[in-house]
């Protein structure tokens, strides 16, 4: 009579890997085996039957035995799809008689499913990736982006937002269907360009530039007439400040507020020179730098008598 041991608990195993199903059979010493086949059960027509796994054309150059005609039974299963799900049954054949498995191995093919605590965030707030089969495998990598290394819980910024894929330790090559993580933010790195420094009757442009999830949508701009945040006089609005003909009382720091929905920053300031000339606007820019070093210079000062 023949014997079937499975030598490992029902197996589960991950949407195109492979799978081993492991058992042993035993028979009188008088018989010779000739043939044995692996089959997978089925309804069909309302009605349950063993199929063969050469007779199933899903199976061709998927399934290999890996046993022998005497006592190995094993069986391998490559680049697995979830419709493999099912029980497998072993049969063997001798001169004399046909012999099958009484019992059988459940095989459960699973896929790997992402998902995080929320696809759109605000910078600083807390950030869960899961990683979920229904089995239970071994522990799960995080990728972003391509790049592996991610964590699954962080608190999320800027650089953060993008795609996020898991896979099983070991089994990298396998991976989950992208989840997105959208991280929104307030402008950040505002910068002013300027377009060319102007002479007296020229036209300037002053454009605000900032990083922001959404984008600024409101950007005002300043000119600094003194040494506090009190001395700021509103000078326009817009991403481009234009002055289409640049006079002496133009001369001065200009800076920019970029605002978003989440909040707003200013840029660092610049100075516009107004001159007759390119040297005499560069010995104002050389005279500007002397100051803020100065003040720099004053500022370390100030800070190393307090400590």
């Amino acid at each position: 009579m023949l014997v079937l041991l499975i030598l490992k608990p029902d197996p589960c195993a991950l949407n195109g890997t492979s799978v081993e199903l492991s058992c042993s059979y035993n028979y009188t010493a008088e018989e010779t085996v000739r043939k044995t086949s692996w089959y997978k059960g089925e309804f069909k027509n309302g009605t349950w039957r063993r199929v063969a796994l050469s007779d199933l054309p899903s199976y061709q150059n998927r399934s290999e035995y890996l046993g022998d005609h005497q006592h190995d039974c094993g069986l391998a299963i490559h680049d697995l799809q979830v419709n493999d799900t099912g029980y497998y049954y072993f049969r063997f054949d001798t001169e004399t008689y046909g012999r099958r498995s009484k019992g059988s191995v459940y095989l459960t093919v699973t896929e790997l499913s992402a998902s995080v605590s929320s696809a759109r965030v605000r910078a600083g707030d807390y950030v869960t990736l899961t990683c979920e089969t229904s089995c239970q495998l071994p522990g799960t990598v995080w990728f972003k982006d391509g790049l592996p290394g991610a964590k699954p819980e962080f608190q999320a910024q800027a650089e953060d937002a993008g795609k996020y894929v898991c896979a099983v330790k070991g089994q990298e090559s396998v991976l989950s269907d992208p989840v997105a993580l959208d991280v929104q933010y307030p402008p950040l790195n505002v910068s002013v360009e300027v377009s060319y420094w102007g002479h007296l009757g020229s036209g300037v442009n002053l454009t605000c530039s900032s990083a922001a999830n959404p984008a600024a949508d409101l950007y005002t701009w300043f000119r600094s007439t003194g040494s506090s945040s009190s001395s700021l006089l509103q000078v326009g609005s817009g991403p481009v400040l234009s002055l289409p003909s640049v006079e002496a009382s133009h001369t001065g720091l200009y800076l920019c507020q970029a605002r978003n929905q989440l909040g707003g920053s200013n840029s660092t300031e610049v100075l516009l020179p107004v001159g007759k000339t390119d040297s005499e606007n560069a010995g104002k820019i050389r005279k500007y730098n002397l100051f803020r070093n100065c003040i720099d210079v004053s500022s370390r000062s100030s800070s190393n008598e307090e400590s």
